[in-house]
């Protein structure tokens, strides 16, 4: 496994002692989760995760905290999340050792697929609401919050014409009338770019509305459930659903296919749509630069903090 702090050669005390960073990558249905973040009391992906991890390593004596790329709220789905966790060698080491009957003397393990199958053992391996897809040494610099550059949404919604189909409930809102998927796609990307979406974000304290919608889309699958996919730098509290929630209002009428975009540039709250159901929503991917921008991009995602007098977030 490659580590962020290499040792001097023949120092196996500071070899054993350095840290090495794991990527994560994570998989969970959101249904019974308060959302990802860790809270008293409730059952969230990270307290479950990080006690998981806790369990695995408590002979270590060390409780590895995770680091995520997107903060979702309760009951908001992941097919493609991604984390990070600091742990020592030594500890990695330990926890992933081969045990009687793994494998045989002198056979190769790969630490990583060792880790997935422990977390899984500890997790449920076959009825779990939350997976370990993969662990990997992380690249050098890798943030898995700080060095993402965007990431990306789907929202199922089954309006009156599309199948209602029980299987696909947990995912998926159901809308008692029929929605024009066109005009919704037409106003979709009206909004994209980069822009302060007060109107579509929840407010909180101190943090910055400015964002860079790179793409929004609405298409009708298979199973005839409009599906919308959204991609953004990064999304603001109830971004994604304020933004559905407009362009359904547009799809039955409510709104003109250039209302989105009239709301957009009042940057207040609104009551001319609803904010959609958390159910619909899942976080299907995260995208990072090449290796060898990881640690740029972290810091510049750090430094970014207001909005600059020339309308672009430092």
């Amino acid at each position: 496994m490659r580590d962020h702090a290499p040792s001097p050669p023949g120092d196996e005390t500071d070899a054993a002692a350095s840290v090495v960073r794991l990527r994560l990558d994570l998989a969970y249905q959101g249904t019974d989760f308060a959302g990802w973040s860790r809270q008293p009391g409730l059952r969230t992906v990270q307290g479950v995760l990080e006690g998981a991890l806790a369990t695995l390593f408590r002979r270590e004596g060390v409780a590895p905290r995770l680091v995520v790329a997107g903060r979702t709220d309760a009951g908001v789905h992941a097919s493609r999340q991604v984390a990070h966790l600091d742990v020592t060698a030594a500890a990695l080491d330990a926890v992933t050792r081969p045990r009687r009957g793994e494998a045989g003397s002198g056979a190769a393990v790969d630490p990583g697929a060792v880790l997935v199958r422990r977390l899984r053992g500890i997790l449920g391996s076959h009825d779990a609401d939350v997976v370990v897809r993969s662990a990997r040494p992380a690249a050098e610099g890798f943030d898995a919050r700080f060095s993402a550059v965007w990431r990306r949404y789907e929202y199922r919604v089954a309006d009156a014409s599309a199948e209602h189909d029980p299987m696909q409930r947990h995912r998926t809102v159901w809308y008692p009338r029929e929605l024009d998927v066109d005009s919704m796609d037409v106003a979709a990307q009206t909004l994209i770019g980069l822009a302060d979406f007060a109107a579509f974000c929840k407010p909180r304290e101190e943090a910055t509305t400015i964002r860079t919608l790179q793409s929004y889309r609405w298409r009708r699958s298979g199973d005839g459930a409009l599906v919308a996919s959204l991609q953004a730098d990064a999304f603001c509290h109830s971004m994604v659903r304020a933004l559905v929630g407009a362009c359904l209002a547009v799809g039955e009428g409510r709104l003109d296919v250039g209302g989105p975009t009239e709301l957009l540039h009042a940057r207040e709250r609104t009551s001319a749509f609803k904010v959609l159901p958390a159910k619909g929503l899942t976080l299907t991917e995260v995208g990072y630069p090449p290796d060898e921008e990881l640690a740029a991009r972290a810091q510049q995602t750090r430094a970014r903090r207001e909005l600059h007098v020339d309308g672009v977030v430092g």
